[in-house]
């Protein structure tokens, strides 16, 4: 008898009316926000302006979820285009299969586009955003629990997760693989937020170190899961990707601190050019408050003074005061 265990929602979709609210989008969207909204708090703390990481945030999300979505259905094309697989569900998101390689790569597309039409450094946005995007991928796999997919081998731990009987698996108790990797994603936002904070990492580190410290828990998670997935030696295909971007990201921090240590002083030109600008705006304040009370007399001795001379010149002063009144 099983004493403990984590249960699996008997459906994945909640019906309001009409409209179906799918938990697996519900926890994407969540997760999107929380991305956005502690990005834009760190983006304020490093000098940028608010609602500049949502207005990026429009071009990186649809890049991302596109890109998550292709690298799971080239990675998994056997369960779309195989013979009696109907390739239409390639485009049903909302039922899941978003891989984050993909996800961050073509997101990071996005990004660059949104970066450049603000004219804003790509890795200092990366840095900002980096924890967020780890606490949305935490929030993001329990869209996997809602859909009971990508558990673990069997168990019998008091935190197995119980899946119900379908189609396409067996009831049993298993590996909660969606909360193992989701508590391992907050663990590397709050490495992340720490190391930033104590090596004030700049230049695209911070979200280098986010991508290492990820793909390192990503290799056992990877490890204990039972889902159909390509093998290349031996080796599941996602944890050969974990290990080559482990690599890739470790050796950018390595290289970028030598050529680019420290952090930037200016991540958002026109936030420093708007201060600059306020700045100016105070200064002039400042001389038309304080000035015109010793401008005045002067401007009416000026006019007095011409006044004085063109009366003398009328009335036929002599050349040396004509010539004075000229000077």
């Amino acid at each position: 008898m099983d004493l403990a265990y984590i249960p699996s929602p008997s459906t994945g979709v909640i019906n309001l009316g009409p409209i179906p609210l799918r938990g697996y989008a519900f926890c994407i969207i969540i997760g999107v926000f929380v991305a956005v909204w502690y990005g834009n708090k760190r983006w304020i703390a490093r000098g940028g302006t608010a609602g500049t990481v949502a207005d990026i945030a429009v071009w990186a999300v649809p890049f991302g979820l596109v890109g998550g979505r292709l690298y799971h259905v080239i990675t998994d094309y056997q369960l779309y285009f195989s013979e009696g697989e109907n390739w239409v569900d390639a485009f049903k998101i909302w039922e899941g299969g978003l891989g984050i390689w993909g996800a961050i790569a073509l997101g990071a597309v996005g990004a660059w586009i949104g970066c450049r039409r603000r004219g804003i450094p790509l890795p200092a946005y990366a840095d900002a955003i980096a924890p967020g995007i780890a606490l949305a991928q935490a929030i993001g796999r329990w869209g996997n629990w809602f859909n009971q997919e990508l558990y673990g081998k069997p168990t019998d731990l008091p935190w197995a997760l119980k899946i119900t009987e379908s189609a396409n698996r067996e009831a049993g108790l298993y590996h909660p693989t969606f909360l193992y990797e989701s508590l391992w994603c907050v663990g590397v936002a709050v490495l992340v937020v720490w190391a930033d904070r104590r090596f004030k990492l700049g230049h695209g580190r911070a979200f280098a170190l986010y991508v290492a410290a990820y793909c390192a828990g990503r290799v056992w998670t990877e490890y204990l899961r039972v889902d159909e997935a390509h093998h290349i030696l031996g080796l599941r295909l996602n944890v050969w990707t974990a290990i080559i971007v482990f690599l890739l990201a470790v050796t950018y921090i390595v290289i970028s601190a030598r050529i680019r240590p420290g952090r930037e002083e200016i991540v958002e030109p026109k936030a420093e050019k708007a201060g600059e600008a306020d700045g100016v705006e105070q200064s002039d304040d400042d001389v038309v408050d304080g000035e015109p009370e010793d401008a005045a007399p002067d401007a009416d001795t000026d006019t007095d003074a011409d006044t004085a001379a063109e009366t003398d010149v009328d009335q036929g002063a002599g050349n040396g005061a004509g010539s004075a009144a000229k000077g």
